[in-house]
C-alpha cells in the first residue's frame, strides 16, 4: 500500500515566541532550528524579518537546514502596489526558499479591522500571492480566522481561498485563530472546502489550543483530507499555545489508522530523539518541563499504584499504550505511599539493588518509606533520594563524606550606591577520609546580585570534598521546588532539587524539615551523594 504524504510544518520560532514570557535570543532559535531539522520536519518557519531585530538577524545567520526555510509576513497593504510595499519587500530579502503571507478570510476583519471592501482584499491577496511565486519563492497562503469566516459567510471565505490558490499557492493554510472550533467541525468543513475544488494536496491545517482541542482538531482536518499540518514544539504559542508537535508527530507515526496510512519527513529513528528535543526546548527558556505531557513528560510512563506496577513487571502493555524508548522516554516505577513489594522489587532492579522476592527486607523498607511520605517526604517524584534510603536501609550505601555541622547567616544591608541588598553566607565543615575540611561560600554571583541562602549553602558543601572533589565538578542545580506540606505548627517544609551533569544525567532529591535551610541541605547532600555513587 502506498502512503500519503503529510507534511510538518513548524511555527516555534514565530508562534512560539508569541507565548507569555517567552522571548528567543538570534542563537536560541538557531539552536531550536537545528533541533528541529534533527527531528525531520519539512518546514521551519523562522519568524517575521522586519518585524523585530531579533528575526532579522535571525534570517542574516540562518543556519542551512534540510527543512525549507520559510519568512512569514502580511498579504500587501491597501493603495500600494506588492512590488512597492515595503514590509513585504523586507519578508522577501530574507532570501528563503518558501514565504507564509497571512491575509483575512473572515468579512468581519476585513471591514471592522482592516476598513476596506471585500473585493479589495481578495485583490490583496492574489497580488501578493502572485508577488511572491514571480519571485521563484514557494508561496503559503494562512488563511486566518478561516473557519469563523467560513461559518459567517462561506461564499466569501472560499472566494479568498480560491484568489490565493489561483495566484499560484502552493499551499493553502487553514488557520483555526480563535482557536474555538470543535474538532467534528473542523472535518466537515475542511471536506466541504475540498469538495469545493480546493485539492486536499494543497491544504494545511493551524489550529490553536483555546479549548484544550488543538491536535484533535488537526487530525480531523488530516482526516478530511488536508496534508500539511502546523504547529509547535511543546504546543507554545499565544494564549493557550498551538497543536502540539511533540504529541502529533507520534500520533501520526505510531497510531493508527495514521502509522499505515501516511509518512512524514520524521523517521522511527529521528522519533527516539523527540523526548531530548522537548527537554532541550524548555532548558533554552529555562522552563520546568510539564511532567503529564503525552509522550515526553517524565510522568507519561510512571506507574504508581501497586496493581499497576505488577501487571507492568508482566507486561508493560497492560498499562503503557507505546514503548517508551520509541519517543525517547522511560518507564519510571515511583515509590510512594501507595506502592506495594512488586513496585518497590521494580525500583530496586532499576538502581541495580537484587533483593530476594521472600526477603524481609523488603517489608522493612516498605514500612520505612510509607512512614517517611506521611512526615512530607515524596518518592515518585525524587528518585534518587529512594535509591539513597534503600542502600542505606540495606547497608548498601558507601559512606564518602560526614557533614560534622553548617552555618547559614543572611544579612540585610547598604551597599556603596545606598541601596538595600542581601547577602548571605554558608559555613560547611565535612570530613573526609578522616580530615576535617572548612569551607565558606558567599551568596553572590559574578553580577554582583544574591542568590540567596541556599546557593550559598550548595557552593561550601561541593567546594572541598577532598579526593571526591573531580567527581563532582560537572554537577549542578537545575531547579529548586519547595513546599509547605501541613500547616498551623506542625508545618514542615518539603524542597525538591532537581540536579544534571556533564553527562546529561538528570536526578532529583528530597529533604523535609520545618527549617527550609535545613530541608535544602538534606536534598544537597542526597544529590552530592547519588552522583558520587554513580560515578
Amino acid at each position: 500500500m502506498v502512503k500519503d504524504r503529510l507534511w510538518l510544518y513548524d511555527t516555534t520560532l514565530r508562534d512560539g515566541q508569541q507565548t507569555q514570557g517567552v522571548s528567543f535570543s538570534t542563537a536560541e532559535k538557531a539552536q531550536i532550528a537545528a533541533a528541529l531539522d534533527r527531528l525531520g520536519v519539512d518546514y521551519i518557519e523562522g519568524g517575521w524579518p522586519g518585524a523585530n531585530p531579533t528575526d532579522s538577524a535571525f534570517f542574516e545567520t540562518a543556519p542551512a537546514t534540510r527543512a525549507t526555510m520559510t519568512a512569514f509576513g502580511m498579504t500587501k497593504r491597501a493603495g500600494r502596489s506588492a512590488e512597492n510595499d515595503e514590509v513585504l519587500a523586507a519578508v522577501l530579502n530574507a532570501g528563503t526558499k518558501a514565504v507564509c503571507l497571512v491575509g483575512k478570510t473572515h468579512d468581519f476583519h476585513v471591514t471592522a479591522a482592516l476598513g476596506i471592501s471585500l473585493e479589495e482584499n481578495t485583490d490583496n491577496i492574489a497580488r501578493s500571492i502572485a508577488h511572491v511565486v514571480g519571485q521563484g519563492r514557494e508561496a503559503l497562503f494562512d488563511a486566518e480566522h478561516f473557519f469563523d469566516g467560513y461559518l459567517a459567510n462561506p461564499g466569501y471565505a472560499m472566494a479568498c481561498l480560491r484568489a490565493a490558490l489561483d495566484a499560484g499557492a502552493r499551499w493553502i493554510v487553514l488557520c483555526d485563530t480563535n482557536g474555538g472550533t470543535a474538532p467534528a467541525a473542523i472535518g466537515r468543513i475542511v471536506a466541504e472546502v475540498i469538495a469545493a475544488g480546493i485539492p486536499g494536496d494543497r491544504l494545511g491545517i493551524h489550529c490553536h489550543d483555546d479549548m484544550g482541542m488543538a491536535v484533535a482538531g488537526s487530525l480531523a482536518a488530516v482526516d478530511a483530507g488536508a496534508r500539511q499540518v502546523q504547529g509547535t514544539l511543546n504546543g507554545l504559542g499565544e494564549r493557550c499555545g498551538n497543536a502540539n508537535l511533540t504529541t502529533l508527530i507520534p500520533t501520526l507515526l505510531l497510531k493508527e489508522p495514521y502509522a499505515s496510512r501516511y509518512e512524514t519527513g520524521v523517521t522511527l529513528e529521528g522519533l527516539r530523539g523527540l523526548t531530548a528535543i522537548s527537554r532541550q526546548l524548555d532548558e533554552i527558556l529555562n522552563r520546568v518541563p510539564l511532567r503529564q505531557a503525552a509522550y515526553v513528560g517524565a510522568s507519561a510512563f510512571a506507574h504508581k499504584a501497586g496493581l499497576h506496577a505488577s501487571a507492568i513487571l508482566k507486561d508493560p502493555s497492560t498499562y503503557e499504550h507505546i514503548d517508551p524508548e520509541l519517543v525517547g522516554n522511560a518507564r519510571i516505577i515511583p515509590m510512594s505511599n501507595q506502592a506495594g513489594q512488586s513496585n518497590l522489587r521494580q525500583r530496586l532492579s532499576e538502581a541495580g539493588i537484587v533483593v530476594d522476592p521472600g526477603d524481609p527486607a523488603l517489608a522493612r523498607l516498605l514500612e520505612v518509606i510509607k512512614a517517611r511520605e506521611d512526615q512530607g517526604y515524596t518518592y515518585d517524584s525524587a528518585q534518587a533520594s529512594f535509591e539513597i534510603l534503600a542502600r542505606k536501609e540495606l547497608g548498601q550505601m558507601p559512606s564518602f563524606f560526614e557533614v560534622k555541622r553548617y552555618k547559614v547567616t543572611v544579612e540585610r544591608r547598604k551597599n556603596k550606591y545606598d541601596r538595600m541588598v542581601s547577602l548571605s553566607e554558608a559555613v560547611v565543615v565535612v570530613k573526609v577520609d578522616g580530615e576535617k575540611k572548612l569551607s565558606v561560600s558567599e551568596s553572590m554571583d559574578a553580577e554582583g546580585c544574591d542568590r540567596g541562602p541556599v546557593n550559598a549553602l550548595a557552593k561550601a558543601l561541593a567546594k572541598d570534598l577532598g579526593r571526591y572533589q573531580d567527581q563532582i565538578a560537572d554537577m549542578r542545580l537545575v531547579d529548586f521546588k519547595v513546599r509547605i506540606t501541613q500547616g498551623g505548627t506542625e508545618a514542615a517544609t518539603r524542597v525538591i532539587i532537581d540536579s544534571e551533569d556533564g553527562q546529561g544525567r538528570r536526578w532529583s532529591t528530597v529533604g523535609v524539615s520545618p527549617n527550609i535551610v535545613d530541608a535544602s541541605f538534606e536534598a544537597l547532600l542526597d544529590a552530592i551523594n547519588w552522583k558520587l555513587l554513580h560515578a
